[in-house]
Parts: structure tokens; C-alpha cells; sequence
């Protein structure tokens, strides 16, 4: 009897533990949700190969927005910079040329051309003029007379095309080759601003207010093309994570204010959530089921009010949670 009484109560209590392990976690709300402080950082490089000519800040130093950060040899990118230029001033050279036309003493040649054709007109019709009475009197065959006003015509329309010449000559080149020399200057324009671009990117500033996390290469080192030299921390890619039960997510939106406190903090902290993840976790892992609903977590990102260390543990207060 008393074997039987002893195996009832094991029983009882093996069932109380039970349902206080099951409905526990879904009656009672957790006085703080567990998160960490996470940081992303910027990993600041050149676009191009070359020694790093000075390193202004080291790690752990504090810089503003705008501040240098370190520059790289500017030789290669100056000639570079040299020649877009050069190019610049040759293609506007060009253009220019092509719109004045020819040179004066090139044009000198048409006018002696003109001059040439011109005295060519001139004695072909004095000789029509004299053959032109001699035919009349018979004296010469009418063929000698169509032979001069042949020859007076071609003399005459060699002068005018000689002046016709002179004239393209003095306008310059056709509207095609305009436009052609002007895409040139233009080409090249673009290749100049493109160099003086790179000048600002061997020596490139802090985008915002950031800490200086870490220094990959030093003042005298090479650093390729691409390769970080530095990496920094900005004060506004800080957030808090951390896990908000299933159940509960709802009363968390974008924008939505929590309150958190961690070791070594100020009270009163605050911090905006900026980022609800569409998928739920389990923590721990178990076998997704209806049962395990309570164990599904939701990853929440938040931008806390205050800069903190990443991979500072928190504590963030439910929402609604003394309220």
C-alpha cells in the first residue's frame, strides 16, 4: 500500500513538473530580452596600386566627417592626370583648326590658281575675239571658230571653279568633321575629369563620424588596388540585436522605441528599432512543430541612442512592459 501511495505521488510530481516546463514560458512574460551590440564597419581602399604616402590616424583614433584619413603616392595617378590633359588641349586644338579652315598660305595657292585660270579666260577670248571677224570674211573656216569658243568656255568655267575651291577652302572643314573633332574634345574632357577624380580617391576622408577599428598597412607599405587600408566604425552602423518571442512580435514595428540597459551604461538608454526580420529562429534548435511555437524567436535590429562597444551583451525591456 505504502509502495503504491510513493509511486502516486512520483507521478503527481513528474506530472506538475511537466506542465510547469510547458505552460510556464507561455503564461509569464520575461522581464528582459538578451541581446548584443553589433557594429558593421567601412573598409576604406585606393582604386589603384601604389605606396601609402601618409597614414593620418591610427587605431582606436576618434575622426569627424570630412577628416583625412591617409593618401597614397600620387605618381601614377598625376601623369595620368598629365596626360587627360594633354589630350584635352590637343582635341580642342583640332576642333578649333577645323572650324578656321586652311592655313594662309594655303589659301595663297587658290588665289594663284584663280589668277592662273582667270589669265587663261582672259586670252582665249581675245583669241575668239580676233578669230570671230576672220571667219566672217572667210578667211578662216567656221571650225576654227567653234574651236576658240571651246576653248574660251573651258578656260572660263576652270576660273570659276578655281574661285568655287578658294571659297571651301577659306570655310574649313564640313559640319561631320565639326561634330567629330567636338565628340573628341569631349571624349577627352571626360577622361581628364575621370583622372582628377582618382586624385580624390587616393586620398580619401571619413564619410561620417566614426572610431578607426583597424589599420591594415602602414605609411611606406604598398597597398594594391581594391585592398582595404583601413577600417572604420561609424556612430551610425551601431544597433543592438536582439530576440523578441513569437508570439510577441506584433507589438514591434520599424520606428518603435525600446529601452535597454547593459554593465557599465548610463540608465534610462534608448534605442529605435530599424529592422524586423521576416523569419522566425529557434533558440535553441528543436523540431519545428505547433508545440515549439513558444520557442520561436525573431531577430530585431534597433539604433541605439548612445554609441556603445560592439559585442556589448544588453538587456532591451519587452515592450508594453511596465507600462
Amino acid at each position: 500500500m505504502r509502495q503504491r501511495l510513493l509511486t502516486l505521488i512520483l507521478l503527481a510530481a513528474a506530472a506538475a513538473l511537466i506542465a510547469a516546463v510547458v505552460l510556464v514560458p507561455r503564461l509569464t512574460r520575461p522581464a528582459v530580452l538578451s541581446g548584443y551590440v553589433e557594429g558593421e564597419a567601412l573598409y576604406l581602399a585606393s582604386p589603384v596600386s601604389g605606396a601609402v604616402a601618409s597614414l593620418k590616424v591610427q587605431r582606436g583614433d576618434r575622426v569627424a566627417a570630412g577628416q583625412a584619413l591617409f593618401t597614397i603616392d600620387p605618381a601614377q595617378v598625376e601623369g595620368a592626370r598629365g596626360q587627360a590633359a594633354a589630350e584635352v588641349a590637343a582635341a580642342l586644338a583640332q576642333a578649333a583648326d577645323a572650324r578656321l579652315g586652311q592655313r594662309p598660305a594655303e589659301l595663297a595657292i587658290y588665289d594663284a590658281n584663280i589668277a592662273a585660270a582667270e589669265a587663261r579666260a582672259r586670252d582665249a577670248q581675245a583669241v575668239l575675239n580676233r578669230v570671230r571677224p576672220l571667219v566672217r570674211q572667210g578667211i578662216y573656216a567656221p571650225a576654227r571658230l567653234d574651236d576658240a569658243k571651246a576653248n574660251f568656255d573651258a578656260a572660263r568655267a576652270q576660273a570659276t571653279a578655281a574661285r568655287r575651291q578658294r571659297e571651301a577652302a577659306a570655310l574649313g572643314a564640313r559640319q561631320g568633321q565639326i561634330r567629330a573633332a567636338d565628340s573628341r574634345v569631349a571624349q577627352a574632357q571626360a577622361g581628364l575629369a575621370a583622372a582628377e577624380a582618382r586624385m580624390g580617391d587616393i586620398a580619401p576622408v571619413a564619410p561620417t563620424a566614426a572610431r578607426v577599428e583597424d589599420v591594415f598597412f602602414q605609411a611606406g607599405e604598398w597597398a594594391t588596388a581594391n585592398q582595404p587600408v583601413l577600417a572604420l566604425l561609424p556612430d551610425d552602423r551601431i544597433k543592438l540585436r536582439f530576440f523578441v518571442p513569437e508570439q510577441e512580435i506584433a507589438a514591434y514595428s520599424p520606428g518603435a522605441v525600446v529601452r535597454f540597459s547593459c554593465d557599465g551604461c548610463a540608465a534610462g538608454l534608448t534605442a529605435k528599432i530599424t529592422y524586423l526580420s521576416p523569419r522566425p529562429e529557434f533558440t535553441p534548435p528543436v523540431i519545428y512543430s505547433r508545440e515549439a511555437r513558444d520557442r520561436l524567436v525573431y531577430l530585431v535590429e534597433a539604433r541605439p541612442s548612445v554609441r556603445l562597444n560592439p559585442g556589448q551583451p544588453v538587456d532591451v525591456v519587452p515592450l508594453g512592459a511596465g507600462r
